[in-house]
Protein backbone atom coordinates (compact mmCIF):
# COMPACT_ATOMS: atom_id res chain seq x y z
CA UNK A 1 0.00 0.00 0.00
CA UNK A 2 2.88 2.14 0.96
CA UNK A 3 4.42 2.06 -2.67
CA UNK A 4 0.42 2.64 -3.93
CA UNK A 5 0.64 6.34 -2.53
CA UNK A 6 4.34 6.68 -3.53
CA UNK A 7 3.30 5.83 -7.23
CA UNK A 8 0.04 8.25 -6.79
CA UNK A 9 2.23 11.07 -4.97
CA UNK A 10 4.57 10.82 -8.37
CA UNK A 11 1.62 10.72 -10.48
CA UNK A 12 0.37 13.90 -9.13
CA UNK A 13 4.01 15.77 -9.25
CA UNK A 14 4.63 14.61 -13.26
CA UNK A 15 0.60 16.25 -14.10
CA UNK A 16 1.99 19.84 -12.24
CA UNK A 17 5.25 19.78 -13.39
CA UNK A 18 4.20 18.47 -17.31
CA UNK A 19 5.00 20.77 -20.40
CA UNK A 20 2.08 22.10 -21.91
CA UNK A 21 0.89 21.01 -25.40
CA UNK A 22 3.18 21.71 -28.39
CA UNK A 23 0.06 23.16 -30.24
CA UNK A 24 -0.36 25.82 -27.56
CA UNK A 25 3.37 26.87 -27.79
CA UNK A 26 5.11 26.81 -31.26
CA UNK A 27 4.74 29.35 -33.55
CA UNK A 28 3.66 29.65 -37.19
CA UNK A 29 2.72 25.91 -37.24
CA UNK A 30 2.54 24.10 -40.95
CA UNK A 31 3.71 26.92 -42.75
CA UNK A 32 4.22 24.76 -45.76
CA UNK A 33 2.67 26.51 -48.87
CA UNK A 34 1.63 29.92 -47.40
CA UNK A 35 1.69 32.80 -49.49
CA UNK A 36 1.71 36.41 -48.73
CA UNK A 37 -0.07 38.55 -51.37
CA UNK A 38 1.42 41.69 -53.00
CA UNK A 39 -0.96 43.77 -50.96
CA UNK A 40 0.65 43.13 -47.88
CA UNK A 41 4.10 42.94 -49.06
CA UNK A 42 3.71 46.56 -50.27
CA UNK A 43 2.10 47.54 -47.06
CA UNK A 44 2.59 51.39 -45.57
CA UNK A 45 1.74 53.20 -42.89
CA UNK A 46 -0.74 56.27 -43.71
CA UNK A 47 -0.39 59.21 -41.85
CA UNK A 48 -3.15 60.22 -38.86
CA UNK A 49 -4.30 62.95 -37.03
CA UNK A 50 -1.31 63.56 -34.01
CA UNK A 51 1.57 62.12 -36.08
CA UNK A 52 5.00 64.48 -36.44
CA UNK A 53 5.98 64.73 -39.68
CA UNK A 54 9.73 66.01 -40.58
CA UNK A 55 9.31 67.13 -44.17
CA UNK A 56 12.95 68.27 -45.66
CA UNK A 57 12.86 70.38 -48.88
CA UNK A 58 15.93 70.39 -51.29
CA UNK A 59 17.18 71.17 -54.41
CA UNK A 60 19.93 72.16 -56.56
CA UNK A 61 18.96 76.02 -55.98
CA UNK A 62 19.51 75.77 -52.13
CA UNK A 63 18.64 79.69 -51.44
CA UNK A 64 15.31 78.59 -53.38
CA UNK A 65 14.24 75.73 -51.49
CA UNK A 66 15.12 77.53 -48.17
CA UNK A 67 11.25 78.71 -47.81
CA UNK A 68 10.14 75.55 -47.87
CA UNK A 69 11.86 74.31 -44.67
CA UNK A 70 11.25 75.25 -41.21
CA UNK A 71 13.62 75.05 -38.22
CA UNK A 72 13.81 76.28 -34.44
CA UNK A 73 14.74 80.07 -33.97
CA UNK A 74 18.65 80.00 -33.29
CA UNK A 75 19.50 81.38 -30.09
CA UNK A 76 22.45 84.40 -30.49
CA UNK A 77 25.68 82.48 -30.73
CA UNK A 78 24.38 79.36 -32.00
CA UNK A 79 25.92 78.04 -35.44
CA UNK A 80 23.94 77.44 -37.95
CA UNK A 81 24.89 73.48 -38.37
CA UNK A 82 23.51 73.17 -35.28
CA UNK A 83 19.46 74.45 -35.70
CA UNK A 84 16.93 71.98 -35.89
CA UNK A 85 14.61 71.44 -38.63
CA UNK A 86 10.78 72.11 -37.05
CA UNK A 87 8.38 69.11 -37.30
CA UNK A 88 4.92 69.50 -38.47
CA UNK A 89 2.20 68.07 -36.13
CA UNK A 90 -1.00 67.03 -38.11
CA UNK A 91 -3.90 68.51 -36.38
CA UNK A 92 -7.07 66.76 -35.64
CA UNK A 93 -8.84 67.36 -39.04
CA UNK A 94 -5.76 65.77 -40.55
CA UNK A 95 -3.95 68.96 -41.66
CA UNK A 96 -0.59 70.91 -41.66
CA UNK A 97 0.30 74.33 -42.04
CA UNK A 98 3.58 73.90 -44.83
CA UNK A 99 4.98 77.30 -46.03
CA UNK A 100 4.31 79.04 -48.92
CA UNK A 101 1.68 76.62 -49.72
CA UNK A 102 -0.70 77.03 -46.63
CA UNK A 103 -2.70 74.00 -45.16
CA UNK A 104 -2.72 70.55 -46.63
CA UNK A 105 -4.26 67.60 -46.22
CA UNK A 106 -1.92 65.11 -45.29
CA UNK A 107 -4.23 62.41 -43.33
CA UNK A 108 -5.38 59.12 -44.97
CA UNK A 109 -2.11 59.15 -47.35
CA UNK A 110 1.40 57.54 -47.18
CA UNK A 111 4.38 59.24 -46.97
CA UNK A 112 5.31 58.46 -50.50
CA UNK A 113 1.74 59.88 -51.51
CA UNK A 114 2.74 63.07 -49.38
CA UNK A 115 6.01 62.80 -50.92
CA UNK A 116 4.72 63.03 -54.68
CA UNK A 117 2.21 65.56 -53.35
CA UNK A 118 4.77 68.18 -52.17
CA UNK A 119 6.35 67.61 -55.47
CA UNK A 120 3.83 68.42 -57.62
CA UNK A 121 3.11 71.24 -55.71
CA UNK A 122 6.85 72.76 -55.09
CA UNK A 123 7.44 72.28 -58.57
CA UNK A 124 5.43 75.71 -59.40
CA UNK A 125 7.84 77.79 -57.52
CA UNK A 126 11.38 76.06 -57.63
CA UNK A 127 13.03 73.43 -60.51
CA UNK A 128 13.40 69.97 -59.25
CA UNK A 129 12.28 69.89 -55.52
CA UNK A 130 13.73 67.00 -53.74
CA UNK A 131 11.41 66.17 -51.24
CA UNK A 132 11.90 63.65 -47.60
CA UNK A 133 9.55 63.52 -45.02
CA UNK A 134 9.59 60.69 -42.20
CA UNK A 135 7.32 60.05 -39.41
CA UNK A 136 9.11 60.83 -36.15
CA UNK A 137 6.09 59.30 -33.52
CA UNK A 138 6.56 55.88 -34.87
CA UNK A 139 6.80 53.43 -32.49
CA UNK A 140 4.79 50.55 -30.74
CA UNK A 141 4.17 49.56 -27.59
CA UNK A 142 4.44 45.43 -25.51
CA UNK A 143 2.53 44.58 -23.07
CA UNK A 144 1.80 41.71 -21.00
CA UNK A 145 3.60 38.42 -20.87
CA UNK A 146 6.83 39.38 -22.58
CA UNK A 147 10.52 39.37 -21.42
CA UNK A 148 11.06 43.48 -21.91
CA UNK A 149 8.02 45.16 -21.94
CA UNK A 150 8.06 48.72 -23.36
CA UNK A 151 7.55 51.27 -26.19
CA UNK A 152 9.78 50.95 -28.86
CA UNK A 153 10.64 53.55 -31.76
CA UNK A 154 10.86 52.59 -35.68
CA UNK A 155 13.13 54.48 -37.26
CA UNK A 156 12.14 52.60 -40.76
CA UNK A 157 8.57 53.10 -40.34
CA UNK A 158 7.93 49.44 -41.34
CA UNK A 159 7.54 46.83 -38.49
CA UNK A 160 5.61 43.69 -38.15
CA UNK A 161 3.97 42.10 -35.43
CA UNK A 162 6.65 39.40 -35.49
CA UNK A 163 9.21 42.10 -35.15
CA UNK A 164 7.95 43.77 -32.15
CA UNK A 165 7.45 40.90 -29.93
CA UNK A 166 11.26 40.26 -30.92
CA UNK A 167 12.16 43.54 -29.68
CA UNK A 168 10.56 42.82 -26.38
CA UNK A 169 12.28 40.06 -26.05
CA UNK A 170 9.89 36.99 -27.40
CA UNK A 171 7.12 35.76 -25.12
CA UNK A 172 7.51 33.88 -21.61
CA UNK A 173 6.62 31.17 -21.50
CA UNK A 174 3.61 31.61 -19.93
CA UNK A 175 1.99 34.11 -22.35
CA UNK A 176 -1.07 32.75 -24.57
CA UNK A 177 -0.09 32.86 -28.03
CA UNK A 178 -3.59 31.92 -29.39
CA UNK A 179 -4.67 35.23 -28.12
CA UNK A 180 -2.48 37.94 -28.79
CA UNK A 181 -4.65 41.33 -28.36
CA UNK A 182 -3.23 44.51 -31.21
CA UNK A 183 -5.44 47.74 -30.35
CA UNK A 184 -5.44 50.09 -33.39
CA UNK A 185 -6.63 53.69 -33.29
CA UNK A 186 -7.52 54.52 -37.07
CA UNK A 187 -9.22 57.18 -38.14
CA UNK A 188 -10.64 58.60 -34.57
CA UNK A 189 -12.21 54.88 -33.82
CA UNK A 190 -10.16 52.09 -31.22
CA UNK A 191 -9.86 48.77 -32.70
CA UNK A 192 -9.24 45.31 -30.92
CA UNK A 193 -8.13 42.46 -32.75
CA UNK A 194 -7.12 39.45 -31.05
CA UNK A 195 -4.41 37.35 -33.07
CA UNK A 196 -2.93 33.87 -33.33
CA UNK A 197 0.67 33.78 -33.25
CA UNK A 198 0.51 29.73 -34.01
CA UNK A 199 -1.76 29.90 -37.18
CA UNK A 200 0.33 30.43 -39.94
CA UNK A 201 -2.91 32.67 -41.28
CA UNK A 202 -0.79 35.18 -39.87
CA UNK A 203 1.46 36.14 -42.87
CA UNK A 204 -1.50 37.11 -44.50
CA UNK A 205 -3.50 38.93 -41.99
CA UNK A 206 -3.50 42.50 -42.87
CA UNK A 207 -2.60 42.65 -38.90
CA UNK A 208 0.78 41.46 -39.79
CA UNK A 209 2.44 44.61 -40.31
CA UNK A 210 1.91 47.37 -37.40
CA UNK A 211 0.78 51.18 -37.93
CA UNK A 212 2.45 53.92 -35.54
CA UNK A 213 1.01 53.80 -32.26
CA UNK A 214 -0.67 50.37 -31.96
CA UNK A 215 -0.55 48.20 -28.75
CA UNK A 216 0.22 44.16 -28.44
CA UNK A 217 -0.66 43.01 -25.55
CA UNK A 218 -0.07 39.53 -24.48
CA UNK A 219 -2.24 37.91 -21.96
CA UNK A 220 -1.26 35.08 -18.96
CA UNK A 221 -2.72 31.94 -19.32
CA UNK A 222 -4.39 30.39 -16.66
CA UNK A 223 -1.49 28.42 -14.76
CA UNK A 224 0.31 32.17 -14.91
CA UNK A 225 -3.20 33.75 -13.33
CA UNK A 226 -3.28 31.01 -10.73
CA UNK A 227 -0.03 30.94 -9.97
CA UNK A 228 -0.12 34.74 -9.36
CA UNK A 229 -3.41 33.89 -7.55
CA UNK A 230 -1.58 31.73 -4.94
CA UNK A 231 1.40 33.80 -4.59
CA UNK A 232 3.55 33.88 -1.14
CA UNK A 233 0.94 31.72 -0.14
CA UNK A 234 2.66 28.49 -2.93
CA UNK A 235 5.04 27.10 0.24
CA UNK A 236 2.13 26.55 2.67
CA UNK A 237 -0.09 24.82 0.37
CA UNK A 238 2.79 22.04 -0.90
CA UNK A 239 3.60 22.24 2.73
CA UNK A 240 0.20 20.89 3.76
CA UNK A 241 0.05 18.55 0.98
CA UNK A 242 2.95 16.93 1.74
CA UNK A 243 1.73 16.54 5.30
CA UNK A 244 -1.45 15.25 4.44
CA UNK A 245 -0.17 12.66 1.55
CA UNK A 246 2.46 11.71 4.81
CA UNK A 247 -1.18 10.92 7.09
CA UNK A 248 -2.67 9.48 4.22
CA UNK A 249 0.38 7.12 3.96
CA UNK A 250 0.33 6.10 7.62
CA UNK A 251 -3.27 5.47 7.73
CA UNK A 252 -3.46 3.07 4.90
CA UNK A 253 -0.31 0.80 6.19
Amino acid sequence: MKNKIYVIGLLVLFLLTSCASKKGIVYFQEVEGVQVNDTLMSFEPRIQAGDLLLINVSAIDGEAAMPFNLYETPMIGTAAANVKPLTYLVDAGGHIQFPVIGQLKVAGTTTMELTEKLRTLIAAYIKNPIINIRMTNFRVTVLGQVKAPGTYSVPNERITIIEAIGLAGDLEIHGKRKNVMLIREQNGQRMFVNIDLTNKELFSSPYFFLSQNDVIYVEPNKVQVNASAVGANTGVIISVTSILLSLISIFLL
